[in-house]
């Protein structure tokens, strides 16, 4: 693809479209064996969208979602993220770029033990710099929006695994990002703690968000506005279930 190509695919934010892959795959190396983790892939985006990647262990859904929360570079083709081309910027950019646009919330939560849910919620705040008082206030928002003000001083081991997925939520909203990535978020919870974490999911993308969940439970269908299939490091369907047959 010629320069003047990407700058075409990348010409500064596109109306409800934050992020795009054009082409993009990723491949690895392991001695003289080339793996190719993703095939070409083109894939939007959306603010207000829920994405749901489904596919079987190894078929490239977390190879995909590290790409789009640019922590991978692809190997071949390009990634937009609010109309930049991520080729284009050096590790400290880009490391700027996840810190205020992406939120990321992890299977197993990744809250630090010593801190309480209300010190982990304003983690992302203090590597952002952000004054003291608005950090507090912008902690106080995203714990009430996941419904956990009462439990703003328990350390992560007095919580339940819900209750901690919630405060990786908050965590990953307190910077206002325009997109949140999770990776099998709700695959260690128990049936009720699934259904809260979903909704809060669900009420984040109503709320204007690009939500993108890697997952192989089909449960999480219901909540998603579109879901792509994944075989093999290829995407092989696509069902947008906000168009009309």
């Amino acid at each position: 693809m010629s320069e003047n190509k990407v700058a075409e695919c990348c010409p500064g934010e596109t109306p409800g479209v934050v992020a795009e892959l054009i082409g993009a795959s990723k491949k690895f190396r392991s001695g003289n064996i080339e793996i190719v983790a993703l095939q070409k892939t083109d894939l939007q985006i959306r603010n207000g969208e829920l994405l749901l990647i489904i596919g079987p262990s190894g078929s490239g859904k977390t190879t995909l979602l590290s790409l789009i929360g640019c922590v991978l570079y692809p190997t071949d083709g390009y990634v937009c993220v609010t109309g930049t081309n991520t080729k284009d910027l050096n590790d400290r950019e880009l490391a700027r770029l996840r810190r205020t646009v992406i939120g990321f919330v992890f299977q197993n939560y990744n809250l630090i033990a010593p801190l309480s849910a209300e010190e982990n919620i304003m983690v992302p705040l203090l590597l952002n710099k952000v004054g003291k008082a608005e950090a507090r206030d912008k902690v106080r928002r995203a714990q009430e929006l996941v419904g956990l003000s009462e439990r703003k001083r328990s350390l992560p081991k007095q919580l339940s695994g819900g209750e901690q997925q919630r405060v990786a939520i908050a965590r990953a909203l307190v910077a206002d990002p325009s997109i949140v990535l999770c990776d099998e978020p709700t695959a260690s919870l128990d049936a009720g703690s699934f259904e809260v974490v979903m909704k809060e999911l669900r009420k984040l993308a109503d709320m204007g968000k690009a939500v993108a969940v890697v997952t192989h439970d089909p449960r999480l269908e219901k909540y998603a506005d579109k879901i792509i299939t994944l075989e093999n490091g290829r995407v092989v369907e696509t069902k947008d279930k906000r168009k009309t047959p």
